[in-house]
């Protein structure tokens, strides 16, 4: 059975930090690409990175671009989200996506951040 579970969400003032953490289980995380989002009620949900399985290329929104970090650490299993210069407008729930070509696609359960002004 594949699971991702997000961890390390809380309440943080703004310009604070978070990191994220997405444990990865049942598969071989070098062999899939790794996406963060986030979701804010009533709202679509939205990509804020992301990071290949080849290369560890990582792809950042103009929205966070600059304050959020995606790392993977194969061996561990997990891949994180560092999140600098938080501001309330990052509050959301945040997810990890592992995906890989030709239609594997898995989501795991969210975390919640909450950035206070």
């Amino acid at each position: 059975e594949v699971q991702l579970q997000a961890s390390g969400g809380g309440l943080v003032q703004a310009g604070g930090s978070l990191r994220l953490s997405c444990a990865v289980s049942g598969i071989t995380l070098k062999d899939y690409s790794v996406g963060w989002f986030r979701r804010v009620p009533g709202k679509q949900s939205e990509e804020v990175g992301c990071i290949s399985s080849k290369n560890d290329n990582t792809y950042y929104p103009d929205l966070v671009k600059g304050r959020f970090i995606i790392s993977r650490v194969n061996s561990e299993n997990t891949v994180y989200l560092l999140m600098n210069s938080l501001r309330p407008e990052d509050t959301a729930v945040y997810y990890c996506n592992a995906n890989q070509y030709p239609g594997y696609d898995y989501w795991g359960q969210g975390t919640q951040v909450t950035v206070s002004s």
